[in-house]
């Protein structure tokens, strides 16, 4: 799919996003906030929900956790036009609560379609909703933190602490920092794995085509 091709996908699901009523939380929204980044991404990053600036601005992360984010996307060399950026939620939640497990699986499958769309090659979770989200029953995300998980589809995953705990706990910048430092190798090895993958099979084809492959 070209990067035309791919946009007008994302932008035909925000469109629909937009327009969502399948919970209560298109009652008190000011704006949707389906995402934003680059439809050929490399890395995705999916936060929990948005929050009161999001919210007026329809942006995710363009409050002072997203500050942080943007920080630390710059770190690893990127900026935030390399990447796609979104929530597990789509809609804020009535004073910045924790989302419901009933509104996250209304808006799973529209991430589930960007997901599909963009076909990121690395997935960062931020923050445990959305590490429970994709990594279920995997343990908490003190446990899981800077440790990647290849699913049995393929999809690999870094599971992060959300940039706004750090605000909330100094402590945590610095570990933080240190997973994101992560990100440019994780993507390295998973490149050299798809070439020796895309290796191999040439391979099994050559010894196919020359009768000595059963």
């Amino acid at each position: 799919m070209s990067h035309e091709n791919k946009q007008d996908e994302l932008n035909s699901i925000a469109d629909t996003i937009s327009a969502c009523t399948k919970c209560e939380l298109h009652k008190t929204r000011t704006n949707t906030v389906p995402g934003h980044g680059n439809s050929n991404a490399k890395v995705l990053f999916i936060g929990e929900a948005p929050g009161g600036e999001e919210d007026k601005q329809g942006i995710p992360f363009c409050g002072r956790a997203g500050k942080f984010l943007d920080e630390m996307i710059e770190s690893i060399g990127f900026t935030r036009e390399d990447v796609f950026i979104c929530n597990t939620l789509k809609c804020r939640p009535p004073g910045n609560r924790d989302p419901e497990d009933k509104e996250k699986e209304v808006c799973k499958p529209y991430l589930q379609k960007q997901v599909e769309v963009i076909r990121p090659k690395l997935i960062v979770t931020l923050g445990r909703h959305s590490t429970a989200t994709y990594l279920p029953g995997a343990g908490g995300i003190s446990k899981l933190h800077g440790k990647p998980v290849r699913r049995p589809n393929g999809q690999v995953y870094l599971p992060l602490y959300h940039p706004a705990a750090a605000l909330h706990n100094g402590g945590l910048r610095q570990t933080l920092l240190s997973d994101f430092g992560k990100i440019p190798v994780i993507l390295s090895k998973i490149a050299k794995d798809t070439s020796n993958k895309i290796q191999e099979t040439n391979e099994e084809e050559t010894k196919a085509k020359q009768g000595k492959l059963i």
